[in-house]
């Protein structure tokens, strides 16, 4: 008689490991029309292919983990999203984690299908962790949590993101006094619990930019209790300087997972000069976010 199969080690477990064996970024593989062109290819298919696989060559076991934008890669149709499977399934061999950008929300079967996308044992599009949006209620995305917890996947959710229209939900008060983002935090921090109490990284994360100033503090997001990655989009292009990583993330810097996209992607074509950029993101930002 075999014996039952282990089970899977949670995502957060493998980032946390990852990250302290390659620095906490998260590179971006955003191949919209500027970039695509940028690196002297059409903005056609074959061009999205020649940049996407020239991104997994340089990424692929040279960081913690890695973030496909699904949107870039649906314009172009099925072909498109073929691609994007063909690159996940690529990182996924080179070890490297993956992280894809769908921003998915949704509720009842419609919820347990997008779940079932990319988070299933038998998923298409597997990634090990996707990005989903809260605001039909947390409660909304119990079908993808749970999902993500027996498979050892991971998710991350919207909680306090850099563009001016999100502060209409986000900064919200609910009827007890806690804000949007600060509820979404707690909410996080309950399904998180197991991990903290056995001192690991949670596979429950939050999405915050960097760039948020002290809307952190201002709402009462308590992010060293939630006890997941923090996925910070921010640094490099979009602004973000290291003191604004400190401020924002006080107390919580282990767990951020900076996320840099076009401050990366501006040393292509060239692999090694793609790698070698991602690598040098990486350790300044280790050296930033260094307690």
């Amino acid at each position: 008689m075999s014996a039952d199969p282990l089970p899977p080690l949670p995502f957060g477990a493998r980032l946390q490991a990852a990250m302290a064996e390659y620095g906490p970024l998260c590179a971006g593989i955003d191949p919209h029309r500027g970039l695509v062109e940028s690196w002297g290819l059409t903005y056609d298919l074959a061009g999205l292919e020649r940049f996407t696989m020239t991104c997994v060559e340089a990424f692929g076991g040279a960081v913690a983990a890695v973030k496909p934008q699904s949107a870039f890669f649906e314009v172009f149709g099925a072909k498109g999203v073929a691609l994007l499977e063909r690159a996940l399934t690529d990182l996924r061999d080179a070890g490297t984690l993956t992280v894809l950008d769908v921003k998915r929300g949704d509720i009842g079967t419609t919820a347990d299908a997008y779940g079932e996308a990319f988070l299933g044992t038998d998923a298409p599009a597997a990634a090990d962790a996707i990005t989903l949006s809260p605001y039909l209620g947390y409660g909304s995305l119990r079908p993808a949590i749970d999902l993500a917890h027996q498979t050892g996947r991971g998710v991350f959710v919207l909680a306090l993101t850099s563009n001016p229209e999100g502060a209409q939900v986000q900064h919200a008060r609910l009827a007890d006094g806690r804000s949007v983002a600060g509820a979404i935090a707690d909410d996080a921090a309950a399904d998180n619990a197991g991990a903290r109490s056995r001192g690991e990284l949670g596979s429950v994360g939050l999405v915050v930019g960097a760039t948020v100033g002290s809307a952190v503090a201002d709402l009462g997001v308590d992010l060293p209790a939630m006890g997941g990655p923090i996925l910070a989009p921010g640094l490099g292009a979009q602004g973000a300087t290291a003191a604004d990583v400190r401020s924002v993330f006080a107390g919580a810097l282990g767990q951020v997972l900076a996320s840099s996209s076009r401050d990366v992607l501006r040393a292509g074509p060239d692999v090694s000069s793609l790698r070698a950029r991602a690598r040098e993101v990486a350790t300044q930002v280790a050296d930033i976010t260094a307690a």
